[in-house]
């Protein structure tokens, strides 16, 4: 199998964009929109569009909350992912997805973010992928009822502060705008 390092491609990550997930979300409108737009550009450029959806037992398989919010829309060709970890990599075949694409770059965007999100960017960059988190499409709730010292805002600011200066031998993390997102150029 080859290293992700050694694939060209890239492939637009989806992760967890469900009805439970982002029910209490912060910003949640603008998020999905942002999100809408870049599936359209992916698969406008011809660039895969994987979706992961997460289950537990809060959020069992075929449950309403476990389905992907109506604003989304996957197409039958594309990639899905069931996890139940927020680590995307972590016992689902999503290496062996983006390796049968040639995918070594992932382009990141989602829910929630100081969860999912920064465990699949952490597994990506630690498995050898190149990660760029979209930072105005991915979103969290107010977990400080759980005791998180910072709101949403401040959970998505600084995950898109700190990505941004994420790097390892040969891959980097990145952070960009959704209008700065640009597949296939």
């Amino acid at each position: 199998m080859t290293r992700p390092t050694e694939r060209p491609g890239t492939a637009l990550l989806v992760i967890d964009v469900q009805r439970g997930v982002v029910a209490e979300a912060h910003d949640r409108g603008a998020v999905v929109a942002n999100i809408a737009t870049l599936v359209a550009r992916a698969r406008s450029a011809d660039v895969p569009v994987v979706w992961v959806q997460h289950s537990d037992d809060e959020m069992p398989q075929g449950s309403e909350a476990w389905q992907y919010v109506e604003e989304l829309q996957r197409e039958e060709q594309e990639p899905l992912v069931h996890k139940r970890y927020g680590d995307a990599f972590e016992e689902t075949d999503l290496e062996e997805v983006l390796a049968g694409l040639e995918v070594g770059r992932l382009v990141v965007c989602g829910a929630q973010t100081d969860a999912c999100i920064r465990s699949t960017l952490h597994g990506a960059l630690t498995r050898g992928y190149a990660a760029t988190l979209v930072a105005d499409a991915h979103t969290t709730e107010d977990l400080r009822p759980w005791g998180s010292p910072i709101g949403p805002e401040q959970a998505i600011a600084y995950t898109n502060l700190y990505w941004s200066f994420s790097r390892a031998p040969g891959r980097e993390g990145a952070t960009v705008t959704t209008e700065e997102v640009r597949f296939g150029s």
